[in-house]
């Protein structure tokens, strides 16, 4: 008979969630700029009591701030990797009944099927949609416009490039930004290190099997739109406005307004 694994503890959760930020932080420079970007334009837009869709949440990062800055708020969070889902779940819990996760993929129509029925006053996404292609960007959109009420907002931060004539801000952008991350490394587990470990925990064993299962090669070089590409979907879709509304180069918040 086989051992049965440890479980997973909210402790040993919220030990891998701490060394995620950190990894995430080595990785995007003004992260945390960021996240306070969209915070700020949620406060101007939806108000302090409102519920949102998380998308592509991770282990929670982003809905876990939004929560704390906004006691009245709720969250539906999506993803589909199972160790970051098991993760987060782990250390967050609920946060209270405020915070509710879902197990769905994004890539493929029909996953709002998944989500309770009512309209969603906004969704949100980090460092997430830069995995999705053209075209699973435009299906992903048509898909939110449908989910948010009218005059519901999107906000998305990710790096989201220069158009491919714009090749000197896209080469300095590159430059810059890249010389923050290195100097904001200070050590640590890089991108790689951190799901070699994460992936060899044994209380993470059936997850990090179902991982390699649905995700069997890397998401690197996924040929994903830039930023003229975004807001052009983004009104395709539905949505009435669309535009940048916060940026380090090429480190950006999008909003769109439904």
């Amino acid at each position: 008979m086989s051992e049965r694994p440890p479980a997973l503890t909210a402790s040993r959760a919220r030990a891998w969630r701490e060394r995620w930020d950190r990894q995430q932080a080595r990785g995007v420079a003004d992260r945390e700029e960021r996240f306070e970007a969209i915070l700020e334009a949620l406060g101007a837009t939806v108000g302090a009591r409102f519920r949102f869709l998380d998308v592509g949440c991770g282990t929670g990062s982003l809905s876990e701030r939004i929560l704390r800055r906004f006691p009245r708020a709720r969250s539906v969070a999506v993803d589909h990797d199972p160790v970051l889902l098991a993760i987060g779940r782990a250390a967050l819990g609920t946060m209270g009944g405020r915070l509710a996760w879902v197990d769905a993929d994004l890539r493929r129509s029909g996953w709002g099927r998944e989500l309770p029925r009512s309209k969603f006053d906004a969704a949100v996404s980090t460092t997430a949609l830069h995995w999705f292609t053209g075209p699973q960007l435009s299906r992903l959109y048509r898909d939110l416009a449908r989910l948010i009420r009218p005059r519901g907002w999107f906000f998305n931060g990710d790096g989201i490039s220069f158009t491919p004539g714009d090749r000197v801000l896209r080469d300095t952008s590159h430059e810059v930004l890249g010389a923050r991350a290195r100097r904001a490394a200070r050590g640590g587990a890089t991108w790689d290190d951190w799901w070699a470990q994460v992936l060899n925990d044994p209380a993470l064993r059936s997850e990090a099997e179902l991982h390699r299962v649905r995700y069997p090669h890397s998401h690197s070089g996924t040929p994903t739109p830039d930023v003229a590409g975004h807001l052009r979907r983004l009104r395709a879709a539905g949505f009435r406005e669309a535009g940048v509304v916060w940026s380090r180069w090429n480190n950006r918040v999008v909003a769109a307004v439904r």
